[in-house]
């Protein structure tokens, strides 16, 4: 497989770093996806065979989901947010699939240079380039950036890191559905299922292991839908209020509703806003045409990021209408609505 020529460029600095390390920080980002949660298991898989000792932190979230219980590794994960971690513990920290540091922690998020050395692996365009070594490579799956670092560091893919490697670029990706997405992809993808045939069962469990809180939380999301700007926005929302209601936990907010909007013809851009907290809102926006309506823009001009076709936003001490008026006006000016 082609390495893309960045990864090739930070790929003997980044292992340079980590084997002046003995122990290294992982973390998974606020609301972990599958890309997060596979690569922090991955890496250090391959810091296991690196001889560097690695801990991972579950970071803000309460729970993660149990759809990913069949990820190898995923029992190593310790139940700790960052502000609950001694730096001192450690040597170096390796930030993956985070673009900025609230992605880190959006309850206490760091300021940087942080007291230890910091390295951040990203594939989103947005990305703010806040650690001391920062590797941006604007692919389909932070997966796919740690699959090429760890042929280029002559790491073995063995059954576990083949698993968490394909479960990431395939959920990232939409199930190969969003762009960017290359021939190194599904070439990638042949060679990880050789060495985990298991796939198929491990992507059932993922998408088959639903509480009765997400089938509630779809009911509420899909009941709201509004329209904006000659209906090329569609926005569902729940509050919180509804989510205690239902006794909606926080995992159970992941779902396909923005894909499902913007499924509908003449719906070019489909997203849901979730009010977890009081007054904390999150966003997950997908775009229905690209060129067009890339989402990206919007989410980074609202203080978020993500890909041309799928992005999110967090408010902070804002109401679910003020988010609401925020990303139509914001939307009209961007796309000249």
């Amino acid at each position: 497989m082609d390495i893309s020529p960045i990864i090739k460029e930070k790929s003997a600095s980044i292992l340079a770093e980590i084997k002046k390390a003995k122990s290294v920080l992982l973390h998974c980002h606020p609301s972990p996806d599958p890309d997060s949660v596979c690569s922090v298991l991955a890496m250090k898989s391959a810091l296991e065979q690196l001889g560097v000792h690695a801990t991972i932190i579950r970071g803000d979230s309460t729970s993660i989901s149990g759809g990913f219980t069949q990820f190898p590794g995923i029992e190593t994960i310790v139940p700790k947010s960052f502000s609950e971690v001694d730096l001192k513990e450690f040597d170096l920290f390796i930030i993956l699939d985070s673009g900025s540091p609230s992605m880190i922690s959006y309850k206490n998020t760091p300021v940087f240079p942080l007291s230890i050395k910091t390295i951040a692996i990203d594939h989103h365009k947005s990305n703010q380039s806040y650690a001391d070594i920062n590797l941006v490579d604007v692919c389909s799956s932070t997966a796919f950036i740690l699959l090429q670092l760890f042929m280029e560091w002559n790491i073995t893919i063995t059954r576990d890191i083949a698993l968490n490697i394909f479960m990431g670029m395939y959920t990232d990706s939409g199930g190969f559905k969003y762009a960017p997405i290359d021939y190194r992809v599904f070439e990638a993808c042949a060679a990880l299922v050789k060495i985990a045939p298991e796939y198929p069962e491990v992507i059932f469990h993922m998408e088959n292991s639903n509480n009765k809180g997400s089938v509630y939380f779809e009911a509420l999301a899909l009941n709201s839908i509004e329209q904006f700007l000659n209906d090329n926005i569609a926005i569902a929302s729940v509050s919180f209020k509804q989510l205690q209601e239902k006794s909606i936990a926080p995992e159970d907010t992941h779902s396909e509703i923005p894909n499902k909007l913007k499924s509908v013809v003449g719906w070019n851009i489909g997203m849901v806003l979730t009010e977890r907290e009081p007054r904390y809102i999150t966003v997950s926006m997908r775009s229905r045409d690209v060129e067009k309506f890339d989402v990206s823009k919007l989410a980074a001009a609202l203080g978020g990021g993500g890909h041309r076709a799928a992005a999110g936003i967090r408010f902070t001490d804002t109401s679910l209408d003020d988010a609401k008026k925020a990303i139509v006006a914001k939307a009209k000016e961007l796309y000249g609505l």
